[in-house]
């Protein structure tokens, strides 16, 4: 591996967001969980879990990657030489913990790169391969591909490999109070987003000449506070697009009379805060004022049982009542749990609001309440971003709700 400067070379050069111990407490929770569910090797894949984990920040997730933790001892990561050589800069893990799989691995169709992380791991001994135990595997994270799982099985001759279940995510959900501050900052960038984008949009302009000044507030930050860059890039469907979720944007010019729904994130040391908006270049139909002023009573009613000790789905319940009032439906979920976000995905993969979701809400859980009524050629979106406080939702962000209409 390529020499490494010491510690204290490198010390005005980490930009670790956490202090050490926040770490180790993360990582005793998710021994713990193991120990309950005896597992003797855990292999984290996600990138979002490495970073809660370690601190480990790069764009590297695009190649095989993994953390494995033992359900006693010292985790280790495993990465590709070329990024293991800069591990130590973001990761809280010294050198010796941190190794690299040899380049010649790298897209090959007749070897894998967790032929060799089981390999080394074992030689480690942080990966367990004994009658009886069980090996956990992230199966359902974005990066994990087929091919890992196929040449993990491969080498554990003995050990059972296992699902995680998103054991980490769940450990995830319950935000610190330094997890917090961060939310609370990325919610203050969301906002200066979120006004820029309602600032740039009018008649005339490119969809992409807006998405640029968007992008640009997202690593400007806030409060002298830098921005990072979003798991999801900004969504922008206008006109009969607005009626339809998840498309980003075109070189089209805004059209006066037409509807833009607007999703984007604030975003610091990879915590997000999402927020949704619509607006109207001009008159706004009846049909959407009257959907918008539906859809934000019933925002309003579900923020009131935001609250400790109600169930995810009492939550869908007072929605779904609310607008049923108006004779309006939302098949889909409501919410999710929010905190870091990786690519293509800033939820956290646990807790949605929806009817069958029956998690109890806790103080200190982060969700996104997104309510999006997509319709026949035209919609209506809007969303909050909320720490659950003692009492209720603490919301992220301070932008007014409601259609805003620019004549």
């Amino acid at each position: 591996m390529t020499q490494i400067a010491s510690d204290a070379t490198l010390s005005g050069l980490r930009s670790r967001p956490f202090p050490e111990q926040e770490y180790l407490t993360r990582l005793v929770a998710v021994q713990q969980r193991m120990a309950e569910r005896s597992i003797s090797s855990l292999i984290v894949a996600d990138p979002a879990n490495i970073y809660y984990l370690t601190g480990y920040n790069a764009w590297s997730f695009y190649m095989p990657q993994c953390l494995i933790v033992p359900v006693e001892g010292d985790c280790h990561l495993f990465t590709r030489t070329m990024d293991a050589a800069g591990a130590h800069y973001t990761a809280f893990l010294p050198v010796d913990r941190i190794h690299g799989y040899p380049d010649y691995l790298v897209n090959r169709p007749d070897a894998h790169p967790f032929d060799w992380v089981v390999e080394r791991a074992m030689e480690i001994g942080v990966l367990v391969d004994e009658v009886g135990a069980y090996v956990a595997a992230e199966l359902d994270a974005h990066f994990f591909s087929v091919r890992s799982y196929l040449a993990i099985q491969s080498g554990l001759k003995c050990s059972a490999l296992v699902d995680s279940n998103e054991l980490v995510n769940w450990v995830r959900v319950t935000k610190s109070p330094l997890e917090r501050e961060k939310l609370h900052t990325a919610g203050k960038i969301a906002q200066r987003v979120m006004e820029t984008a309602l600032r740039e949009l009018e008649p005339g302009r490119r969809q992409c000449d807006v998405v640029a000044e968007i992008q640009h507030a997202q690593a400007l930050g806030a409060h002298k506070l830098g921005g990072d860059y979003p798991a999801i890039v900004p969504m922008l469907p206008t006109g009969e697009t607005a009626g339809t979720p998840h498309l980003t944007w075109s070189d089209l010019p805004l059209q006066k009379g037409e509807a833009t729904t607007i999703e984007l994130a604030g975003v610091f040391h990879r915590y997000h805060a999402p927020l949704a908006r619509t607006v109207v270049l001009g008159k706004a139909p009846r049909k959407l004022v009257e959907c918008a002023d539906a859809t934000n009573e019933g925002m309003a009613a579900l923020l009131e049982k935001m609250r400790p000790g109600n169930r995810t789905c009492d939550v869908h319940r007072e929605f779904a009542q609310t607008i049923g009032k108006y004779g309006l439906t939302k098949e889909s979920r409501i919410g999710y749990s929010i905190g870091i976000g990786y690519p293509p995905d800033w939820g956290e993969r646990t807790m949605s609001v929806r009817p069958e979701d029956e998690t109890v809400i806790e103080e200190n859980m982060a969700f996104h309440v997104i309510l999006g009524m997509w319709m026949d050629g035209w919609g209506y979106e809007t969303s909050e971003s909320m720490l659950i406080g003692p009492y209720g939702p603490d919301l992220l962000t301070d932008v007014p709700r409601g259609l805003t209409a620019k004549e």
